[in-house]
């Protein structure tokens, strides 16, 4: 999703005002959303307090069933926005100070190192937690309606890498830590209060927060698979992540909920806590607002989703009066059936700004060509090492021994890289890493291992013709 904001900061610093570009969404969506594989969007542009929606594709790849501009979609981490609007209903109510340290509400946090962070570095992601923790995936699963609360003690008993207000680091862990803030402070169930005090003033009626259980009426998320997108099997929501990324909701409601965002006037909160969550959260947070990423040169804002199977993206331009949500049941892949065009293009067309969502990436087809065509050679290079046996077993010397053990170390460096490093440039351990590019992860496991079996091989050959000397002739 990185791409689509640099393309579109870029935008709406410099065109904030251009006109839209040639055709229609929905035509752009008819062209794209076939390159792109996939199944389903819903859409909806918000252009002074006017709406307008629309949907293409299926719910479910296959199914006959129509997206439609009500169908329910897991929004991911736009739920960030809703929970810090939350946060400031009850920071008007006087229940909560923004710089008020999380130990006050939370008594889990009590004596702990992260006890000092204040409600406010929750809010703007400078609490000191890492992307890695955020993305902790060890989460019991057993229902009993406390989910949030346990892993809020867990969370509790992390170290945070950094100090409070050293650095901004994006982490799921802080908005788990405030929706466990708003259970205790409302006395009420995290789902209780969003869907009581935020979804239903706003007149989000097909909206709800995730509640454990799997819903049939919501798009399913589908996963890239060689060039295809796969339906994900399990469409159960996450009660633990509800305020980090559960809520789920309807391009039609949302166009809502954005068209509250930029009307300027006190309803579900106040035009002043709006506008606090709209800009710079400080100094260690000059692109982060309450939930929202900020291009300070033009005052946009902007939030995305990424869910196993579903990518949504909203985008506010509150000095134009436009705003636009854009929902797809898909993850883009690596090189191959990726989204950002489609993200890219109706966001620019939907705002009034030229076009600049770039054409195809051959460096991102290359490296998922190059991980798909190392095995291939790691095997072809076994059977080779094996016919050729005789040659590989005559080497001698120091270049000789050489040749037998510098491979093994260039593939567990690539095996290193692979299953370690590449995850961890996208914040993730490799198994969270697959349930968004599980064909992409695959070939990095399929290079890893076929790489390092290529070297000990060649070993095994070596040392193995070294100790069957040559039976001597019969006398």
């Amino acid at each position: 999703m990185r791409f689509i904001w640099a393309f579109l900061a870029l935008g709406l610093a410099t065109a904030a005002h251009a006109q839209a570009p040639s055709g229609s969404i929905d035509d752009f969506i008819a062209g794209e959303l076939p390159i792109s594989g996939a199944p389903g969007l819903a859409y909806a542009v918000v252009e002074d307090g006017e709406v307008v929606s629309g949907a293409h594709g299926e719910v479910l790849a296959g199914s006959g069933r129509l997206v439609t501009p009500d169908t329910p979609f897991l929004i991911g981490s736009i739920s960030k926005s809703f929970t810090a609007m939350a946060v400031m209903k009850l920071v008007e109510a006087g229940e909560v100070d923004l710089d008020t340290q999380v130990s006050h509400y939370l008594d889990v946090f009590a004596d702990r190192p992260s006890g000092a962070i204040t409600i406010r570095q929750l809010l703007s992601h400078t609490s000191g937690f890492s992307t890695r923790q955020g993305n902790d995936t060890h989460i019991d699963r057993t229902q009993g309606g406390d989910e949030l609360q346990r892993q809020v003690a867990r969370i509790a008993r992390w170290s945070p890498p950094h100090a409070p207000d050293t650095r901004w680091q994006y982490s799921n862990a802080n908005y788990q830590i405030l929706g466990a803030v708003i259970e205790a402070v409302s006395g009420q169930a995290y789902a209780s209060y969003m869907e009581a005090e935020i979804l239903e003033p706003i007149g989000m009626e097909k909206s709800f927060v995730s509640d454990g259980e799997s819903h049939d009426a919501r798009a399913v998320g589908h996963q890239p698979w060689f060039g295809s997108k796969r339906p994900l099997r399990d469409n159960s929501t996450n009660r633990v992540n509800a305020p980090a990324g559960g809520v789920i909701s309807t391009a039609s409601d949302m166009a809502l909920y954005l068209a509250t965002m930029m009307n300027g006037q006190d309803d579900v909160i106040s035009a002043e806590s709006k506008a606090a969550m709209l800009r710079p959260a400080g100094a260690t947070s000059p692109l982060y607002g309450f939930g929202w990423s900020i291009d300070p040169k033009s005052g946009a804002v902007h939030r995305s989703g990424l869910t196993p199977g579903i990518e949504t993206l909203a985008v506010l331009a509150p000095a134009a009066g436009r705003g636009v949500v854009i929902l797809v049941n898909a993850n883009g892949g690596i090189g191959f059936g990726e989204s950002a065009t489609l993200f890219g293009g109706l966001s620019s067309r939907a705002l009034g700004l030229d076009d600049q969502s770039g054409g195809t990436s051959w460096g991102r087809k290359s490296l998922f060509l190059t991980f798909a065509l190392l095995p291939v050679l790691f095997v072809i290079g076994i059977v080779t090492a094996w016919f050729h046996r005789g040659g590989l077993r005559a080497k001698s010397g120091a270049f000789g021994a050489f040749s037998l053990w510098f491979p093994l170390l260039m593939t567990l460096a690539l095996a290193w890289t692979a299953v370690y490093l590449i995850p961890q440039l996208f914040g993730v351990p490799i198994r969270t890493f697959f349930l968004y590019l599980p064909d992409f992860v695959l070939l990095l496991v399929a290079s890893a291992v076929t790489g390092v079996l290529w070297a000990v091989f060649r070993l095994g050959v070596f040392y193995s013709g070294k100790a069957s000397p040559s039976r001597p002739p019969a006398t």
